[in-house]
């Protein structure tokens, strides 16, 4: 008797790398605007503080949606769609106000990572089909 394949299959490891990856480029905006937060003029600290705070609260969710998905989780490949859509989103909008070549690799990322949710091996490893 063989013993059953527990290795993750290439869609859903490469998901699972990419949001892990999100989350550490979240990580890296957080401690940013920490440093931002340091040097910022007393009559802005109070919103200062809040996008820092919503950042830092998005790099640990997304962290623990990633980890989820890892350990193979269902109920984890909702929230990886949704945190993509945010990122497409993000995307569009850098599209249109900051570097369009940072809009469309993030518009990019949203889609290739929601689509690697979606892909039937994913979908059989999640045991949702």
């Amino acid at each position: 008797m063989t013993p059953p394949d527990v290795r993750s299959p290439a869609t859903l490891a490469w998901a699972v790398r990419l949001l892990f990856a999100e989350s550490a480029g979240l990580a890296v905006l957080t401690a940013y605007l920490v440093y931002l937060d340091l040097t910022a003029e007393a009559g802005s600290i109070a919103v200062a503080i809040s996008l820092t705070v919503l950042a830092a609260i998005g790099a640990g969710t997304v962290f623990l949606v990633a980890r989820a998905l890892a350990r193979r989780s269902a109920r984890a490949r909702g929230p990886a769609i949704v945190v993509q859509l945010f990122v497409i989103a993000t995307g569009g909008f850098l599209l249109q106000t900051g570097p369009a070549w940072a809009g469309v690799a993030m518009m990019v990322l949203g889609v290739g990572v929601a689509v690697l949710c979606l892909l039937p091996p994913t979908t059989t490893a999640l045991g949702l089909d």
